[in-house]
């Protein structure tokens, strides 16, 4: 058996010297190396930027939309839509185990889903046996290699394997919430109203306590209802977040000429950098999990209006975020039920 690198440097093939993430090209051949892990795949959860721009490009059209994603692993050996540059994650069952990979409670049999992007997992699909247009979970028959330092999460037993698999997706912007929010802060979550937005609106309502405020600023009419009737924030915004005075006016008129304490944006469409530092006051903080963020605009931006602002990449892995994510789906039977009907 080949020995393989721990970072998975040995699967690129173009261009060589780079690490999986970046490549353009990963070797997917399913013969595992000593230190990695083939995963036969259930799910794809295509991440939210990536699945609406597949979409968009598309028109709507499904079977596009299957051709495309077909398209992208054929030629990279990997999902990673060639425009946003992210992925996703996935669920599947361990089929083999390298002699030489380092966690060693991982068992053959155990149902996994894999806590890295999809933008660096090598990946083969074999059929995509179910995909909507509107839902961007996507059954294949598949497979997948985990590296060595790949980080991962047995599902648990509890929960429906799908409705694991939504919440794990976005399991780094609760914790980073979690982190980032503290007792009477003022924060507004753009696109409070989609997966990563509910799950960071409920950790920002706990951590604010009885003095702070939470501020949702949503698109959909129907989504924003949907955080009202769920008592999830304090104030609920309607309005497009790529229209920046807009949106800047409608917050400071809740928050005063201070605006926020803390930024979290968790939109899936590009130019919402400027909405998200105008509405922060000086030396704030701006979480952006969106990977549909320009982080070229974001801190230019700031410059070019004289914000000094903390600005935080969307970094998907946050230590222990993945307990506290499911944690959340224990604690609040609203948002368990929600996540049910939409994705189980």
């Amino acid at each position: 058996m080949k020995k393989g690198c721990r970072y998975g440097t040995h699967r690129v093939l173009e261009p060589k010297g780079t690490l999986p993430q970046p490549a353009y090209k990963l070797d997917n051949t399913m013969e595992i190396y000593d230190n990695e892990v083939l995963i036969d795949v259930q799910t794809l959860n295509i991440d939210s930027a990536s699945y609406t721009q597949i979409r968009q490009i598309c028109g709507g059209d499904a079977e596009k939309m299957k051709e495309m994603i077909l398209s992208i692993v054929k030629e990279r050996g990997k999902m990673q839509n060639p425009v946003t540059g992210s992925g996703g994650m996935l669920i599947g069952t361990v089929k083999e185990i390298g002699p030489h990979f380092s966690n060693k409670k991982l068992k053959v049999g155990d149902k996994i889903a894999t806590l890295v992007s999809l933008s660096l997992t090598p990946l083969k699909i074999n059929k995509i046996l179910h995909l909507k247009a509107d839902h961007d979970q996507v059954d294949v028959d598949a497979q997948a290699i985990l590296f060595e330092s790949g980080i991962f999460a047995v599902l648990p037993d509890d929960l429906p394997e799908k409705l694991a698999l939504a919440a794990l997706d976005v399991a780094g912007a609760p914790a980073q919430v979690d982190r980032l929010v503290k007792e009477g802060d003022t924060v507004c979550i753009i696109g409070g109203g989609g997966k990563s937005g509910i799950l960071c609106c409920y950790q920002a309502m706990k951590n604010v306590g009885t003095y702070g405020k939470v501020i949702v600023v949503e698109y959909s009419p129907e989504n924003a209802k949907r955080i009202k009737d769920m008592g999830l924030a304090h104030h609920v915004i309607i309005a497009d977040a790529t229209n920046v005075m807009d949106v800047y006016n409608k917050v400071i008129e809740i928050t005063g000429e201070r605006g926020c304490d803390v930024t979290i944006n968790n939109v899936n469409v590009p130019s919402t950098e400027m909405t998200s530092i105008l509405i922060t006051k000086g030396q704030g903080l701006i979480y952006f999990f969106s990977m549909a963020t320009s982080f070229t605009k974001a801190a230019l931006g700031a410059e070019g209006v004289g914000k000094d602002i903390n600005l935080i990449v969307g970094n998907g892995y946050a230590k222990g975020h993945a307990d506290l994510t499911i944690n959340i789906l224990r604690e609040s039977p609203e948002i368990r039920k929600l996540f049910e009907k939409l994705y189980v």
